[in-house]
Protein backbone atom coordinates (compact mmCIF):
# COMPACT_ATOMS: atom_id res chain seq x y z
CA UNK A 1 0.00 0.00 0.00
CA UNK A 2 1.06 3.58 -0.64
CA UNK A 3 0.77 6.13 2.10
CA UNK A 4 -1.71 8.96 1.86
CA UNK A 5 0.03 12.33 1.29
CA UNK A 6 -1.64 14.81 3.66
CA UNK A 7 0.16 17.75 2.11
CA UNK A 8 -1.56 17.15 -1.19
CA UNK A 9 -4.90 16.06 0.23
CA UNK A 10 -5.26 12.77 -1.66
CA UNK A 11 -3.49 9.45 -2.27
CA UNK A 12 -0.60 9.72 -4.74
CA UNK A 13 -2.35 7.55 -7.33
CA UNK A 14 -5.68 9.42 -7.45
CA UNK A 15 -5.38 11.44 -10.65
CA UNK A 16 -1.96 12.62 -9.63
CA UNK A 17 -0.87 13.42 -13.18
CA UNK A 18 -3.83 15.72 -13.82
CA UNK A 19 -2.21 18.94 -12.51
CA UNK A 20 0.97 18.47 -14.55
CA UNK A 21 -0.96 17.43 -17.65
CA UNK A 22 -3.25 20.47 -17.33
CA UNK A 23 -0.41 22.96 -16.96
CA UNK A 24 1.48 21.42 -19.87
CA UNK A 25 -1.67 21.43 -22.01
CA UNK A 26 -2.32 25.10 -21.26
CA UNK A 27 1.29 25.94 -22.03
CA UNK A 28 1.11 23.94 -25.24
CA UNK A 29 -1.95 25.60 -26.74
CA UNK A 30 -0.89 29.12 -25.69
CA UNK A 31 2.60 28.62 -27.09
CA UNK A 32 1.15 27.20 -30.31
CA UNK A 33 -0.82 30.41 -30.72
CA UNK A 34 2.32 32.43 -30.11
CA UNK A 35 4.26 30.44 -32.72
CA UNK A 36 1.52 30.99 -35.29
CA UNK A 37 1.65 34.73 -34.61
CA UNK A 38 5.37 34.78 -35.37
CA UNK A 39 4.52 33.88 -38.97
CA UNK A 40 1.12 35.51 -39.42
CA UNK A 41 1.80 39.00 -38.05
CA UNK A 42 5.22 39.70 -39.67
CA UNK A 43 3.99 38.30 -42.99
CA UNK A 44 0.86 40.47 -42.87
CA UNK A 45 2.91 43.62 -42.26
CA UNK A 46 5.55 42.69 -44.83
CA UNK A 47 3.11 42.00 -47.69
CA UNK A 48 0.85 44.97 -46.91
CA UNK A 49 3.61 47.56 -46.39
CA UNK A 50 6.58 46.02 -48.23
CA UNK A 51 8.79 47.42 -45.47
CA UNK A 52 11.24 45.38 -43.41
CA UNK A 53 11.60 48.39 -41.08
CA UNK A 54 7.86 48.48 -40.31
CA UNK A 55 7.92 44.72 -39.81
CA UNK A 56 10.66 45.20 -37.22
CA UNK A 57 8.67 48.03 -35.58
CA UNK A 58 5.68 45.72 -35.23
CA UNK A 59 7.87 43.11 -33.50
CA UNK A 60 9.20 45.82 -31.17
CA UNK A 61 5.69 46.91 -30.22
CA UNK A 62 4.81 43.35 -29.23
CA UNK A 63 7.92 42.45 -27.29
CA UNK A 64 8.72 45.74 -25.49
CA UNK A 65 5.49 45.55 -23.42
CA UNK A 66 6.07 41.82 -22.92
CA UNK A 67 9.44 42.43 -21.32
CA UNK A 68 8.45 45.56 -19.39
CA UNK A 69 5.27 44.11 -17.87
CA UNK A 70 6.86 40.76 -17.09
CA UNK A 71 9.75 42.45 -15.27
CA UNK A 72 7.37 43.94 -12.71
CA UNK A 73 4.79 41.15 -12.63
CA UNK A 74 6.70 38.78 -10.32
CA UNK A 75 5.58 40.20 -6.95
CA UNK A 76 1.99 40.41 -8.21
CA UNK A 77 2.01 36.78 -9.36
CA UNK A 78 3.50 35.66 -6.03
CA UNK A 79 0.84 37.56 -4.09
CA UNK A 80 -2.24 36.92 -6.27
CA UNK A 81 -1.35 33.41 -7.35
CA UNK A 82 -0.33 32.18 -10.80
CA UNK A 83 -3.66 30.50 -11.56
CA UNK A 84 -5.72 33.72 -11.66
CA UNK A 85 -3.00 35.61 -13.52
CA UNK A 86 -2.69 32.86 -16.16
CA UNK A 87 -6.35 32.46 -17.16
CA UNK A 88 -7.20 36.17 -16.97
CA UNK A 89 -4.28 37.32 -19.14
CA UNK A 90 -5.04 34.61 -21.69
CA UNK A 91 -8.58 35.98 -21.94
CA UNK A 92 -7.16 39.42 -22.75
CA UNK A 93 -4.80 37.95 -25.37
CA UNK A 94 -7.62 35.98 -27.00
CA UNK A 95 -10.00 38.95 -27.17
CA UNK A 96 -7.31 41.17 -28.68
CA UNK A 97 -6.28 38.56 -31.24
CA UNK A 98 -9.92 38.15 -32.35
CA UNK A 99 -10.29 41.93 -32.69
CA UNK A 100 -7.54 42.20 -35.35
CA UNK A 101 -9.26 40.15 -38.11
CA UNK A 102 -12.60 41.70 -37.13
CA UNK A 103 -11.26 45.23 -37.66
CA UNK A 104 -9.55 44.13 -40.87
CA UNK A 105 -12.82 42.72 -42.23
CA UNK A 106 -14.48 46.07 -41.47
CA UNK A 107 -11.64 47.91 -43.24
CA UNK A 108 -10.76 49.67 -39.96
CA UNK A 109 -7.32 48.18 -39.38
CA UNK A 110 -4.51 50.59 -40.15
CA UNK A 111 -0.85 49.91 -39.41
CA UNK A 112 -0.90 52.45 -36.57
CA UNK A 113 -3.94 50.79 -35.00
CA UNK A 114 -2.34 47.35 -35.35
CA UNK A 115 0.66 48.43 -33.26
CA UNK A 116 -1.23 49.11 -29.98
CA UNK A 117 -3.25 45.91 -30.41
CA UNK A 118 -0.07 43.89 -30.83
CA UNK A 119 1.39 45.72 -27.81
CA UNK A 120 -1.63 44.69 -25.70
CA UNK A 121 -1.13 41.04 -26.66
CA UNK A 122 2.52 41.30 -25.65
CA UNK A 123 1.69 42.98 -22.34
CA UNK A 124 -0.80 40.22 -21.46
CA UNK A 125 1.48 37.40 -22.60
CA UNK A 126 4.29 38.38 -20.21
CA UNK A 127 2.54 37.66 -16.89
CA UNK A 128 0.58 34.79 -18.48
CA UNK A 129 3.73 32.97 -19.56
CA UNK A 130 5.35 33.60 -16.18
CA UNK A 131 2.34 32.24 -14.29
CA UNK A 132 2.33 28.98 -16.24
CA UNK A 133 6.09 28.52 -15.82
CA UNK A 134 6.04 28.83 -12.04
CA UNK A 135 3.20 26.31 -11.66
CA UNK A 136 5.45 23.55 -13.03
CA UNK A 137 7.21 22.79 -9.70
CA UNK A 138 3.90 22.52 -7.80
CA UNK A 139 2.43 20.35 -10.55
CA UNK A 140 5.52 18.11 -10.41
CA UNK A 141 5.16 17.70 -6.65
CA UNK A 142 1.50 16.77 -6.95
CA UNK A 143 2.34 14.25 -9.69
CA UNK A 144 5.34 12.90 -7.73
CA UNK A 145 7.52 13.53 -10.80
CA UNK A 146 11.19 14.60 -10.47
CA UNK A 147 11.61 18.28 -11.20
CA UNK A 148 14.22 17.68 -13.89
CA UNK A 149 11.80 15.40 -15.69
CA UNK A 150 8.97 17.92 -15.37
CA UNK A 151 11.24 20.57 -16.88
CA UNK A 152 12.12 18.18 -19.69
CA UNK A 153 8.42 17.59 -20.37
CA UNK A 154 7.89 21.34 -20.36
CA UNK A 155 10.66 21.60 -22.94
CA UNK A 156 9.05 18.88 -25.03
CA UNK A 157 5.75 20.77 -24.87
CA UNK A 158 7.44 23.96 -26.01
CA UNK A 159 9.15 22.13 -28.87
CA UNK A 160 5.92 20.48 -29.96
CA UNK A 161 4.32 23.92 -30.06
CA UNK A 162 7.29 25.09 -32.09
CA UNK A 163 6.56 22.28 -34.54
CA UNK A 164 2.78 22.47 -34.81
CA UNK A 165 2.60 26.27 -34.62
CA UNK A 166 4.88 27.14 -37.55
CA UNK A 167 3.45 24.34 -39.69
CA UNK A 168 -0.09 25.50 -39.01
CA UNK A 169 0.88 29.14 -39.33
CA UNK A 170 2.69 28.68 -42.62
CA UNK A 171 -0.14 26.62 -44.09
CA UNK A 172 -2.87 28.99 -42.90
CA UNK A 173 -1.08 32.06 -44.19
CA UNK A 174 -0.30 30.45 -47.53
CA UNK A 175 -3.84 29.09 -48.08
CA UNK A 176 -6.17 31.51 -46.29
CA UNK A 177 -4.08 34.57 -45.49
CA UNK A 178 -2.64 35.94 -42.22
CA UNK A 179 -6.03 36.94 -40.75
CA UNK A 180 -7.03 33.28 -40.57
CA UNK A 181 -3.94 32.72 -38.47
CA UNK A 182 -5.07 35.47 -36.06
CA UNK A 183 -8.40 33.69 -35.53
CA UNK A 184 -6.57 30.48 -34.64
CA UNK A 185 -4.30 32.43 -32.29
CA UNK A 186 -7.37 33.70 -30.43
CA UNK A 187 -8.77 30.17 -30.16
CA UNK A 188 -5.45 28.93 -28.73
CA UNK A 189 -5.32 31.59 -26.01
CA UNK A 190 -8.98 31.03 -25.12
CA UNK A 191 -8.36 27.28 -24.82
CA UNK A 192 -5.35 27.83 -22.55
CA UNK A 193 -7.41 30.09 -20.31
CA UNK A 194 -10.18 27.48 -20.01
CA UNK A 195 -7.76 24.68 -19.12
CA UNK A 196 -6.16 26.65 -16.29
CA UNK A 197 -9.46 27.96 -14.93
CA UNK A 198 -11.38 24.68 -15.06
CA UNK A 199 -9.00 21.69 -15.14
CA UNK A 200 -6.57 22.40 -12.31
CA UNK A 201 -7.41 20.94 -8.89
CA UNK A 202 -8.91 23.32 -6.38
CA UNK A 203 -6.26 25.01 -4.30
CA UNK A 204 -3.52 24.74 -6.92
CA UNK A 205 -1.78 27.87 -8.15
CA UNK A 206 -2.85 30.01 -5.22
CA UNK A 207 -0.53 32.06 -2.99
CA UNK A 208 0.69 30.45 0.21
CA UNK A 209 -1.40 31.41 3.22
CA UNK A 210 0.53 33.59 5.69
CA UNK A 211 1.14 32.21 9.15
CA UNK A 212 -0.50 33.65 12.26
CA UNK A 213 0.80 37.14 12.86
CA UNK A 214 2.82 37.19 9.62
CA UNK A 215 2.88 40.52 7.88
CA UNK A 216 2.69 40.50 4.11
CA UNK A 217 5.55 42.54 2.60
CA UNK A 218 4.66 45.29 0.15
CA UNK A 219 5.16 45.18 -3.59
CA UNK A 220 8.52 46.95 -3.69
CA UNK A 221 9.84 44.91 -0.77
CA UNK A 222 9.01 41.73 -2.68
CA UNK A 223 10.55 43.13 -5.84
CA UNK A 224 13.76 44.04 -3.97
CA UNK A 225 14.01 40.56 -2.47
CA UNK A 226 14.06 38.99 -5.91
CA UNK A 227 16.55 41.53 -7.22
CA UNK A 228 18.96 41.04 -4.32
CA UNK A 229 18.84 37.26 -4.67
CA UNK A 230 19.53 37.34 -8.38
CA UNK A 231 22.36 39.85 -7.96
CA UNK A 232 24.10 37.41 -5.59
CA UNK A 233 24.06 34.51 -8.09
CA UNK A 234 26.91 35.05 -10.59
CA UNK A 235 26.22 31.83 -12.53
CA UNK A 236 22.56 32.68 -13.09
CA UNK A 237 23.45 36.26 -14.03
CA UNK A 238 26.01 35.08 -16.57
CA UNK A 239 23.52 32.63 -18.09
CA UNK A 240 20.86 35.33 -18.32
CA UNK A 241 23.15 37.86 -20.02
CA UNK A 242 24.33 35.34 -22.61
CA UNK A 243 20.80 34.18 -23.29
CA UNK A 244 19.73 37.81 -23.60
CA UNK A 245 22.14 38.33 -26.49
CA UNK A 246 21.13 35.12 -28.25
CA UNK A 247 17.45 35.97 -27.79
CA UNK A 248 18.02 39.31 -29.51
CA UNK A 249 19.59 37.50 -32.45
CA UNK A 250 16.82 34.87 -32.50
CA UNK A 251 14.21 37.64 -32.55
CA UNK A 252 15.95 39.31 -35.47
CA UNK A 253 16.06 35.99 -37.28
CA UNK A 254 12.44 35.00 -36.64
CA UNK A 255 10.66 38.30 -37.13
CA UNK A 256 12.60 39.89 -40.02
CA UNK A 257 15.51 37.94 -41.53
CA UNK A 258 13.65 34.70 -42.20
CA UNK A 259 10.48 36.36 -43.59
CA UNK A 260 12.61 38.57 -45.87
CA UNK A 261 14.58 35.50 -47.00
CA UNK A 262 11.31 33.66 -47.74
CA UNK A 263 10.01 36.62 -49.75
CA UNK A 264 13.20 37.34 -51.70
CA UNK A 265 13.89 33.68 -52.45
CA UNK A 266 10.33 33.13 -53.67
CA UNK A 267 9.77 30.29 -51.22
CA UNK A 268 6.97 32.11 -49.41
CA UNK A 269 5.54 31.57 -45.91
CA UNK A 270 5.24 27.82 -46.41
CA UNK A 271 9.05 27.61 -46.38
CA UNK A 272 9.11 29.38 -43.01
CA UNK A 273 6.66 26.86 -41.63
CA UNK A 274 8.50 23.87 -43.10
CA UNK A 275 11.94 24.92 -41.82
CA UNK A 276 10.55 25.81 -38.40
CA UNK A 277 8.64 22.54 -38.15
CA UNK A 278 11.70 20.47 -39.06
CA UNK A 279 13.67 22.28 -36.40
CA UNK A 280 10.83 21.76 -33.92
CA UNK A 281 10.57 18.02 -34.62
CA UNK A 282 14.31 17.59 -34.11
CA UNK A 283 14.12 19.69 -30.94
CA UNK A 284 11.39 17.42 -29.57
CA UNK A 285 13.73 14.48 -30.04
CA UNK A 286 16.56 16.30 -28.31
CA UNK A 287 14.27 17.34 -25.45
CA UNK A 288 13.02 13.77 -24.95
CA UNK A 289 16.58 12.47 -24.76
CA UNK A 290 17.54 15.28 -22.37
CA UNK A 291 14.53 14.58 -20.15
CA UNK A 292 15.59 10.94 -19.89
CA UNK A 293 19.34 11.35 -19.32
CA UNK A 294 19.88 14.99 -18.26
CA UNK A 295 20.97 13.97 -14.76
CA UNK A 296 23.87 11.95 -16.26
CA UNK A 297 25.18 14.59 -18.67
CA UNK A 298 28.16 16.87 -18.25
CA UNK A 299 26.21 20.06 -18.30
CA UNK A 300 28.78 22.54 -19.51
CA UNK A 301 29.92 20.42 -22.44
CA UNK A 302 26.39 19.64 -23.62
CA UNK A 303 25.22 23.21 -23.05
CA UNK A 304 27.81 24.85 -25.28
CA UNK A 305 27.68 22.06 -27.86
CA UNK A 306 23.91 22.59 -28.07
CA UNK A 307 24.32 26.32 -28.66
CA UNK A 308 27.04 25.69 -31.24
CA UNK A 309 24.63 23.56 -33.27
CA UNK A 310 21.53 25.65 -32.66
CA UNK A 311 22.77 29.16 -33.33
CA UNK A 312 25.07 30.42 -36.05
CA UNK A 313 24.50 27.67 -38.67
CA UNK A 314 20.89 28.77 -39.23
CA UNK A 315 21.97 32.29 -40.16
CA UNK A 316 24.80 31.17 -42.41
CA UNK A 317 22.84 28.57 -44.36
CA UNK A 318 20.21 31.15 -45.35
CA UNK A 319 23.00 33.49 -46.48
CA UNK A 320 24.41 30.78 -48.76
CA UNK A 321 22.84 29.82 -52.08
CA UNK A 322 22.16 26.18 -51.22
CA UNK A 323 19.33 23.78 -52.11
CA UNK A 324 16.29 23.48 -49.90
CA UNK A 325 17.31 20.06 -48.59
CA UNK A 326 20.55 21.55 -47.22
CA UNK A 327 18.61 24.27 -45.39
CA UNK A 328 16.30 21.65 -43.87
CA UNK A 329 19.29 19.54 -42.76
CA UNK A 330 20.90 22.48 -40.96
CA UNK A 331 17.61 23.37 -39.25
CA UNK A 332 17.17 19.74 -38.13
CA UNK A 333 20.65 19.64 -36.57
CA UNK A 334 20.02 23.03 -34.95
CA UNK A 335 16.77 21.81 -33.43
CA UNK A 336 18.39 18.69 -32.00
CA UNK A 337 21.04 20.79 -30.28
CA UNK A 338 18.48 23.28 -28.98
CA UNK A 339 16.46 20.50 -27.36
CA UNK A 340 19.15 19.94 -24.71
CA UNK A 341 19.37 23.53 -23.48
CA UNK A 342 16.27 24.16 -21.35
CA UNK A 343 16.50 20.98 -19.22
CA UNK A 344 20.07 21.90 -18.27
CA UNK A 345 19.12 25.47 -17.44
CA UNK A 346 16.15 24.24 -15.45
CA UNK A 347 18.33 21.92 -13.36
CA UNK A 348 20.71 24.79 -12.55
CA UNK A 349 17.86 26.98 -11.41
CA UNK A 350 16.32 24.19 -9.32
CA UNK A 351 19.51 24.13 -7.27
CA UNK A 352 19.67 27.85 -6.69
CA UNK A 353 16.29 29.60 -6.30
CA UNK A 354 14.04 29.25 -3.21
CA UNK A 355 10.39 28.49 -3.91
CA UNK A 356 9.16 31.59 -2.06
CA UNK A 357 11.07 33.79 -4.54
CA UNK A 358 9.86 31.88 -7.57
CA UNK A 359 7.80 34.56 -9.30
CA UNK A 360 10.11 37.45 -8.48
CA UNK A 361 13.36 35.84 -9.59
CA UNK A 362 11.80 34.25 -12.66
CA UNK A 363 10.21 37.54 -13.73
CA UNK A 364 13.44 39.48 -13.36
CA UNK A 365 15.53 36.80 -15.04
CA UNK A 366 13.13 36.49 -17.95
CA UNK A 367 12.87 40.24 -18.43
CA UNK A 368 16.65 40.66 -18.56
CA UNK A 369 17.05 37.69 -20.90
CA UNK A 370 14.27 39.01 -23.13
CA UNK A 371 15.29 42.66 -22.97
CA UNK A 372 17.01 42.51 -26.35
CA UNK A 373 14.09 40.84 -28.13
CA UNK A 374 12.13 44.04 -28.81
CA UNK A 375 15.25 45.50 -30.44
CA UNK A 376 16.03 42.39 -32.49
CA UNK A 377 13.41 42.98 -35.17
CA UNK A 378 14.18 46.70 -35.42
CA UNK A 379 17.93 46.08 -35.68
CA UNK A 380 17.41 43.42 -38.33
CA UNK A 381 15.05 45.65 -40.29
CA UNK A 382 17.56 48.50 -40.23
CA UNK A 383 20.41 46.15 -41.20
CA UNK A 384 18.51 44.70 -44.16
CA UNK A 385 17.48 48.17 -45.33
CA UNK A 386 21.07 49.47 -45.07
CA UNK A 387 23.24 46.54 -46.15
CA UNK A 388 20.97 43.88 -47.62
CA UNK A 389 19.83 40.47 -46.44
CA UNK A 390 23.01 38.41 -46.91
CA UNK A 391 25.36 40.75 -44.95
CA UNK A 392 22.78 40.94 -42.15
CA UNK A 393 22.58 37.13 -41.97
CA UNK A 394 26.36 36.69 -41.97
CA UNK A 395 26.82 39.32 -39.26
CA UNK A 396 24.14 37.69 -37.12
CA UNK A 397 25.77 34.28 -37.44
CA UNK A 398 29.21 35.60 -36.50
CA UNK A 399 27.91 37.44 -33.43
CA UNK A 400 25.95 34.35 -32.36
CA UNK A 401 29.04 32.15 -32.62
CA UNK A 402 31.24 34.58 -30.68
CA UNK A 403 28.63 35.03 -27.94
CA UNK A 404 28.06 31.34 -27.31
CA UNK A 405 31.75 30.38 -27.64
CA UNK A 406 33.62 33.14 -25.82
CA UNK A 407 31.13 33.16 -22.94
CA UNK A 408 32.30 29.66 -22.00
CA UNK A 409 35.69 31.03 -20.99
CA UNK A 410 34.23 32.81 -17.95
CA UNK A 411 34.95 31.07 -14.62
CA UNK A 412 31.30 31.00 -13.50
CA UNK A 413 30.49 28.24 -15.97
CA UNK A 414 32.62 25.77 -14.02
CA UNK A 415 29.87 25.75 -11.38
CA UNK A 416 27.39 24.13 -13.77
CA UNK A 417 28.56 20.61 -12.96
CA UNK A 418 29.61 21.22 -9.37
CA UNK A 419 26.16 22.51 -8.42
CA UNK A 420 24.62 19.18 -9.39
CA UNK A 421 25.62 17.67 -6.04
CA UNK A 422 24.50 20.72 -4.03
CA UNK A 423 20.79 20.75 -4.70
CA UNK A 424 19.06 22.88 -2.07
CA UNK A 425 16.00 21.25 -0.52
CA UNK A 426 12.69 22.90 -1.42
CA UNK A 427 14.36 25.31 -3.82
CA UNK A 428 12.86 24.86 -7.20
CA UNK A 429 11.94 27.11 -10.03
CA UNK A 430 11.70 27.15 -13.77
CA UNK A 431 14.79 28.64 -15.34
CA UNK A 432 15.10 32.39 -15.03
CA UNK A 433 15.71 34.13 -18.29
CA UNK A 434 14.58 31.22 -20.37
CA UNK A 435 12.02 32.47 -22.89
CA UNK A 436 8.64 29.65 -23.82
CA UNK A 437 8.43 30.81 -26.77
CA UNK A 438 10.11 33.60 -28.74
CA UNK A 439 8.33 36.15 -29.85
CA UNK A 440 8.63 33.49 -30.52
CA UNK A 441 11.52 33.18 -30.47
CA UNK A 442 9.60 31.86 -29.47
CA UNK A 443 12.58 31.48 -27.79
CA UNK A 444 12.94 31.18 -24.23
CA UNK A 445 16.44 29.93 -23.89
CA UNK A 446 16.83 27.60 -26.70
CA UNK A 447 16.74 29.20 -30.09
CA UNK A 448 13.60 29.10 -32.15
CA UNK A 449 13.32 29.90 -35.82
Amino acid sequence: MRAHDPALGRPPGAGRYRPLAAVLAAMGVALTGTRISVIALPWFVLVTTGSATQTGLMAFCEMAPYVAVKAFAGPLVDRTGPRVISWSTDVVSAATAFSIPLLHSLDRLSFWLLLPLVALIGAARGPGDLAKEIMIPEAAERAHVPLERATGLSGVTERLASTVGPAAGGSLVALLGPMAGLVVIGVCFASGSAVIALALPRGMGVPAAPGPGDRQPGYWTRFGQGFRFLRGEPLLLTVIVMVGITNLLDAAFATVLMPVWAKESGNGPSAIGLNSSVMGIAAVGGSLIAAAVAHRLRRRLVFFAGFLLAGAPRFLVLAADVPGWAVLTVFAVAGFGAGFLNPILGAIAFERVPRRLLGRVNALGDSVAWSGIPLGGMAAGAAVASFGLVPALVAGGVVYFLTTSLAGLRPEWRQMDRLRAKSVPQQTVSPPGVPQGAPDPATRTAPEP
